[in-house]
Parts: C-alpha cells; sequence; structure tokens
C-alpha cells in the first residue's frame, strides 16, 4: 500500500474579523490634534488607537476547522467547494505559506505551489532569472535546472520575451511561466490553485495533459483546486468536499463531483409548479430515458420537460442553457420545435445540442409565458456537466455565442 505523503490531522485556521461602529473616518485634523494632546501627555480619555468614537468589536471566524484527511504518494486530489469553503487557506497551510491555528500537518517531500498568478515570482526580475529563483527557492541544483531549462520555456511558449522583466508580461504570460516552472522543476507535491482559469482553452488542456503524466509517468502528488468539475473528474483520482471550512466528504473524484453538483450547486427550494401553468420536472435523460448527470458529447442527450397548462390562451415554453461563467450559450423555444402544447399534462424530449458546448457544468433557466403573462420564470431547474471527448481539440464548439436551437421537441406523453 502506497504510503501516506501528507498527512493533515484535525487541522484548523482562526482569524479575528474587526467590526467598527460609530464615525466613518478620522478626520486628519482629530488625528493632529490627539498627537499634540499625547505630546504633552493628555489623552481626553481616548484610546490610544485614535478610534474617536469608534466601538470596535472582534469575532472569531473559522474558515478551517477540524479538518483530517491523508494523501498518497503519486495520488491527485482534487479540492472542491463553494467560494469560502477553505480551499485555498487549506493549500496556504500545506504550502508552508500560513500556519494552522490548531492540528498538524505532515508533508514529506518539496512542494511547488501555483495558488496565485506569478506566486513567488520577483516583478523586477526577468523570466530567465525567475526561472534560476524558483528552482533555487524549490532546492535544486543549478545543473538541475538548466537540464529543464528548455523545457519550461518551450511548455510556457514564452522565449520571445524571457529576458524582460516579469512586471510587463500579462496575466496568461505570467500564469504560463509560473506552471511551467512548477511543474517541471521536479517537485514532489505539485499544489495548484483555481489560477489556471487564466489561461485560455488550450493552454489549460495543455496543463491537464502535464499534469496527468506528473502523476501517472513521474509517480509525484497533486493536489488541485477547481470549479471545472470535467477537469476534476478526468484528471483526480480522489476528491476532497468542503463546506463552511469542514469536511463534507472524502471520496472518489465521481462521487464527490456528484455530491457537489447535487447538493450544493443546486437551491434549497422546489421550483416546479404543482397545481398552475409551468414546468412540473426538468431532467437530461439518455437516449434510453435513464437521468443522467454528466454528457459525453459522442451520445445523444435529451432534455426532458414535464409541463402542465392549466388555461386557454396560446402558450410557448423554452429554455436557455448558461455556461459557469453565467454566460447564455443555447436557447431553445416550442416556437421554433414545431409543437403544438395543449391543456393538460405533457412532456417532451429536445435532443442537447451538446456538440456546441464546451467540457464544464451548465445550468439551464426555463420559462412558460403566454402573449399577456409569465406563468413561470426560473433560474435553475436543471444542472449537468459536459465532459471532454478524450484528449481531442473541442472541435471549435462555440463558449460565448448564443445559439438558438431548432431541435424538434418529441412528445413522449
Amino acid at each position: 500500500m502506497s504510503e501516506a505523503i501528507i498527512t493533515v490531522e484535525g487541522l484548523g485556521k482562526k482569524y479575528s474579523i474587526r467590526h467598527q461602529s460609530g464615525e466613518r473616518y478620522t478626520a486628519l485634523r482629530d488625528v493632529i490634534a490627539d498627537k499634540v494632546k499625547r505630546l504633552f501627555g493628555r489623552r481626553n480619555g481616548r484610546d490610544s488607537n485614535f478610534s474617536f468614537g469608534l466601538s470596535n468589536s472582534k469575532e472569531d471566524f473559522w474558515a478551517l476547522k477540524n479538518v483530517s484527511f491523508e494523501v498518497k504518494r503519486g495520488e491527485v486530489l482534487g479540492i472542491i467547494g463553494r467560494n469560502g469553503a477553505g480551499k485555498s487557506t487549506l493549500l496556504k497551510i500545506l504550502s508552508r505559506i500560513t500556519e494552522p491555528t490548531e492540528g498538524r500537518v505532515r508533508v514529506k517531500g518539496r512542494v511547488a505551489s501555483l495558488l496565485e498568478v506569478g506566486t513567488g515570482f520577483h516583478p523586477e526580475l526577468t523570466g530567465r532569472e525567475n526561472i534560476y529563483l524558483n528552482g533555487a527557492v524549490l532546492g535544486m541544483a543549478r545543473t538541475e535546472i538548466q537540464r529543464k531549462f528548455d523545457e519550461i520555456v518551450a511548455f510556457a511558449e514564452t522565449e520571445k520575451f524571457l529576458d524582460t522583466p516579469v512586471k510587463r508580461y500579462s496575466s496568461g504570460m505570467y500564469v504560463r511561466l509560473a506552471f511551467a516552472v512548477a511543474a517541471h522543476l521536479e517537485p514532489e507535491i505539485l499544489v495548484v490553485d483555481e489560477v489556471l482559469a487564466v489561461g485560455d482553452a488550450a493552454f489549460q488542456a495543455k496543463c491537464l495533459g502535464k499534469m496527468q503524466d506528473v502523476s501517472t509517468k513521474e509517480g509525484r502528488t497533486v493536489l488541485f483546486v477547481s470549479h471545472n468539475l470535467a477537469a476534476v473528474r478526468q484528471l483526480c483520482t480522489h476528491g476532497l468536499l468542503l463546506e463552511e471550512g469542514k469536511v463534507a466528504m472524502n471520496n472518489t473524484a465521481n462521487a464527490v463531483a456528484d455530491r457537489y453538483l447535487q447538493e450544493m450547486l443546486v437551491p434549497k427550494r422546489d421550483h416546479f409548479r404543482t397545481d398552475d401553468t409551468g414546468y412540473t420536472k426538468m431532467r437530461l435523460v439518455s437516449s434510453g430515458g435513464a437521468t443522467v448527470t454528466s454528457v459525453f458529447p459522442e451520445q445523444n442527450t435529451f432534455v426532458e420537460l414535464e409541463l402542465r397548462i392549466t388555461c386557454e390562451s396560446n402558450v410557448q415554453c423554452g429554455f436557455t442553457i448558461f455556461n459557469q461563467m453565467d454566460v447564455p450559450i443555447v436557447l431553445c423555444a416550442s416556437e421554433h420545435g414545431g409543437v403544438d402544447l395543449r391543456n393538460g399534462d405533457s412532456t417532451f424530449r429536445v435532443r442537447l445540442p451538446s456538440e456546441l458546448l464546451q467540457p464544464g457544468t451548465y445550468r439551464i433557466e426555463g420559462a412558460v409565458w403566454d402573449a399577456e403573462h409569465v406563468f413561470q420564470q426560473d433560474d435553475y431547474l436543471c444542472h449537468f456537466q459536459v465532459m471532454p471527448v478524450g484528449s481531442r481539440e473541442l472541435h471549435g464548439r462555440r463558449s460565448s455565442a448564443q445559439f438558438v436551437s431548432r431541435e424538434p421537441w418529441i412528445c413522449v406523453s
């Protein structure tokens, strides 16, 4: 059985949040007057912090609480959760950037961290100088860095700007070079936060491929934080779900991603109508009618709509697919699908145009209306995830332009 390269036991990190009430600001004249009074030993009953009527109170906030887990050598751990769940705080502790308040962390080996754009880079130094600086920080000998130098530059595609100070780099150039350095200088543990989202789609695919090589071919350990669940499923062997600073689930990457989709992304309320005109159910199904949450572009998947109409007017319905950046991608409406909606309960299926969707997480917003009324308009009727097609390119799929689908609506009831 593989040994644990990272062991976390009862980890906690507490911050103090200061609240102020009273005056919004301190005027310069008040500061000067108080300085004069302090010079002559007169404070007039005021605190030395120049609060001037401000009432200060402090509140303890636990960014992490009682977090425990192990990571085996060569394992790729995906850490997911909502913003503010404690993911970045955990990585900073594992990277020895910040100290925990309680608990214990044991890390065996060198750690290379990419937690934000330009981590570990000196802005006044050139790209070439920063490569050597980062290697030295990781404990690499100069000969080792020289042996990897050409690979790093080729991967980052920054050869033209290698002798330019990195403060003049764009954010994309910065992160390309930073990732290339972190991945090629042979640390035992590679820690990557959401920073890869700065790069374009081709660069992200390149980085995912490199991380797979690092773990499978070179046997190194990777900690990967991302909101792109398709990337987590593709890359990671194990998953950790954080919720409000605590471990909500520690399981396989697929199981953790499913739990996150089902319980974290969907609001805790019922969107569906039971007694009026509107959708009574919406889900994604396979050709055989089984419910699915993951879509593979090479397979046919359908959006199944259960609709109830209780009015006599000419009702239309439709839905819009949004990506994880909340950009509308596909609009699908009954008037384009060649369907005549009638009173009562009906079920329709519309083929999902998955060939237009990049790998990632999507939500469906739906509405039901007639010429005078909007009977229903909900922003989260369904969610799903598009998986990558092996390692092939994205075949020119659109990611930001809205597309009006004219797929036929098939009545199944």
